[in-house]
């Protein structure tokens, strides 16, 4: 009789072909029948379909600079294509000559993602870097001069009064809804514009006081850039996609937070406003929002107000997106225990620090992969915006496939390329929130 722990004793572990590679095979790919015949059906269509893709795609492909008719008589893919037209694919209708500003672009708003995803930076002082590298990018971008006048003025003032009302110890917190309120109402004088200025000198016009808004809209002076002026028109490619997503997703999350929290509030004209708006936009499709906001808007504005069409479809993305969000983050704030409000009603905290400081970090915590799925859709369904005459990355595409008779037989090739653009940047999304999933430690493992 063997002794515990003694030399003598034999530790048997489980079989050989149950542990391992060979032991995931058994279980994943080989444990019943119909397993069994799905993976031999798969590993004979990977045979058939794989190594003609790699003749076609790497080994008799055509990769240095040559002219159509050599593609033409070449078995393979014709990747001079890409080599011969890549800048007008990633830039679209930008001025060829002025290809380095969008270029620029795309790094300060690349620049701009990859400082927010560290979490040392998750500080206050972040918008900051937002608001001047988006400054940067619309400089570069638009070029000409910058024209500045009230409305900039009053935007910038209630940037400020805004980023002061958030600091912790700037004010007291009995004074923070003043200063939010100053805040919007410069932002709405800023944003609003000419039209809402017109619309206080009639209300002062109906009470007997005379117009003293009239002057207020003209230039105060223009700063030049030293670059010429390309209008929003001319823009298109990659700048565009990155654009129209980037700020979508910024814009749309904090939205998205306050409809979750209309939708859960307790005021019935609140909750009942943001169910009708997130059911409505649900409801509908994304296209239609983009031809409403590009072709019926325009139709409803006052005369002399007119917004450009990247402006119209840039609300109409942030709006379809916040709708979603405001749904996937109602279900985190849904899956918060009870004993987690009670705790912090207990400890007398207000409503917003409740949510801001308790809550809502929780909440999103859990719902972490639904958001960032949202995000990923958001930044496909860019491609929508080619229906309202903006040349996004796809449309640039097809573009130069169909307008150059010389290169038309070689569209795949350009779908490939943007494909794979596509693939880099939501693969690294879906990595990124699984990193986030690991740092916040929501519970999930990883099967092995």
């Amino acid at each position: 009789m063997a002794v515990p722990g003694s030399a003598s004793e034999v530790m048997v572990g489980p079989p050989a072909s149950q542990v391992g590679f060979l032991g995931w095979m058994r279980r994943n790919l080989f444990s019943n029948i119909w397993n069994t015949l799905l993976t031999v059906a798969c590993l004979y269509l990977l045979v058939m379909l794989v190594p003609p893709a790699f003749d076609w795609l790497i080994l008799k492909a055509v990769w240095s600079e040559a002219p159509p008719e050599t593609c033409r008589a070449a078995e393979g893919a014709c990747w001079a294509f890409i080599r011969e037209k890549h800048r007008v694919i990633l830039f679209g209708r930008y001025p060829f000559d002025e290809h380095w500003r969008p270029l620029l672009g795309i790094c300060i708003l690349l620049t701009m993602v990859m400082v927010s995803c560290f979490r040392r930076f998750w500080r206050p002082w972040i918008a900051l870097i937002w608001v001047g590298g988006l400054f940067g990018f619309f400089a570069l971008m638009w070029g000409g001069d910058i024209a500045v006048n009230y409305r900039t003025v009053a935007v910038l003032a209630g940037i400020a009064v805004l980023g002061v009302s958030f600091s912790r110890r700037a004010i007291a917190s009995n004074l923070r809804s003043l200063f939010l309120g100053i805040a919007a109402l410069l932002l709405i004088l800023g944003i609003g514009g000419g039209s809402v200025l017109r619309g206080l000198d009639s209300l002062l016009g109906f009470v007997g006081a005379g117009p003293i808004f009239a002057g207020l809209d003209g230039v105060l002076f223009s700063i030049p850039l030293g670059l010429s002026y390309v209008p929003t028109s001319l823009w298109g490619g990659l700048p565009l996609t990155l654009l129209l997503s980037i700020v979508g997703i910024v814009v749309a999350f904090p939205v998205a937070i306050l409809l979750a929290l209309g939708r859960r509030s307790n005021m019935p004209l609140i909750r009942t406003v943001c169910i009708a708006y997130i059911e409505l936009i649900r409801g509908v499709p994304l296209i239609s929002l983009l031809f409403v906001a590009s072709f019926l808007l325009p139709l409803f504005l006052p005369r002399g107000v007119e917004i450009n069409d990247l402006a119209r479809a840039q609300v109409a993305i942030i709006l379809f997106s916040a709708a979603y969000l405001a749904e996937v983050i109602r279900g985190g704030l849904q899956a918060i225990p009870r004993g987690q409000f009670e705790a912090a009603d207990a400890l007398g905290l207000g409503y917003w620090q409740k949510m801001g400081k308790i809550v809502l970090p929780q909440a999103i915590t859990i719902v972490i992969p639904p958001i960032v799925n949202t995000f990923i859709g958001l930044f496909k369904d860019t491609s929508l915006v080619s229906i309202v005459s903006l040349t996004d990355l796809l449309l640039a595409t097809k573009d130069i496939a169909i307008a150059d008779v010389n290169w038309r037989s070689f569209y795949a090739e350009g779908y490939i390329f943007v494909a794979l653009i596509y693939f880099v940047f939501c693969f690294f999304m879906s990595k990124y929130s699984q990193y986030l999933e690991t740092q916040f430690e929501t519970g999930r493992r990883r099967r092995r």
